[in-house]
């Protein structure tokens, strides 16, 4: 059996409460199981459940009694580490104009695959996690999937709404073949527009260091930094295998710019922004 992983990320953020809510699925040679992990600003909750248990379709799946599908999800599901139960409802989704992946969504054998479902969405509805109850009226969401092998050795990953938009950066060092090399995938949405930035359309990096990440394409350049070091521990896949521990802040300070031949689109600092930053400090 050839090691597999497929996560969907869901990241919900009101005025008063901010949740990322994984889904996901693992299997290799020595196991396959499901898990669902949720990230609060204060703790990292993490429940497993046999793989006999996922049901897949086209447009959601489920797993034991939690359903997550494009248009809202169902939590039902207790546990020794996690109670939790309700039920989100989202809006209309903005996705992006065309697979994130570009011309490397038919590169057989990448380490993993990257998918945007919505940039940003609004969401009703009420959760009741570990005796707290978030509820979440006209919320913002954001919604993305990876699947593959393992998460890149080393990367970086941020998203941040805004009242005009909202944006998404991942940098990661990518093995192909005998080689490696740096890829870029972001996306800026403002004002309804959406600029895109990747590897396959001449991005590239200018600096990442130190939480810092500049990525220049053309006359674009995007400036993201992580200001604060919060993030709670969560699970990662290493040959399918959820063995690895990395780091979110899904809700933390950051700054971020845009701008366009030298002319500054957004400049601003937020206390509500998602990073992980998987680089050496």
């Amino acid at each position: 059996m050839r090691p597999s992983f497929g996560g969907w990320y869901y990241r919900i953020q009101s005025d008063s409460d901010t949740l990322a809510i994984i889904p996901a699925y693992h299997k290799n040679d020595n196991k396959q199981f499901c898990s669902i992990q949720i990230i609060t600003k204060n703790q990292s909750l993490n429940v497993s459940f046999p793989y006999d248990e996922l049901v897949q379709f086209k447009t959601f799946i489920q797993i034991g009694s939690n359903c997550f599908r494009e248009n809202g999800l169902h939590l039902e599901t207790e546990s020794q580490n996690l109670s939790a139960d309700g039920d989100l409802y989202f809006g209309k989704l903005t996705p992006v104009k065309y697979d994130i992946m570009g011309p490397f969504r038919y590169v057989p054998f990448m380490e993993c695959r990257h998918i945007i479902k919505s940039m940003k969405h609004t969401v009703n509805g009420a959760l009741k996690i570990n005796k707290t109850i978030y509820r979440f009226q006209n919320a913002i969401g954001y919604m993305e999937g990876d699947r593959g092998v393992s998460f890149p050795k080393h990367y970086a990953w941020t998203q941040c709404f805004f009242p005009e938009g909202s944006l998404v950066m991942s940098v990661a060092d990518i093995p192909f073949c005998k080689f490696r090399f740096t890829g870029i995938i972001a996306v800026v949405m403002w004002h309804g527009k959406e600029y895109r930035f990747a590897t396959y359309l001449g991005a590239k990096v200018e600096r990442i260091k130190s939480g810092e990440i500049i990525i220049k394409q053309g006359k674009w350049t995007l400036y993201a930094k992580l200001l604060e070091q919060s993030g709670k521990p969560l699970l990662a896949p290493v040959d399918g295998e959820m063995v690895r521990t990395i780091h979110e802040h899904v809700i933390c300070h950051a700054a971020y710019q845009f701008e366009i031949n030298g002319k500054v689109i957004f400049d601003f600092i937020t206390d509500c922004a998602a990073f992980e930053y998987e680089y050496p400090f």
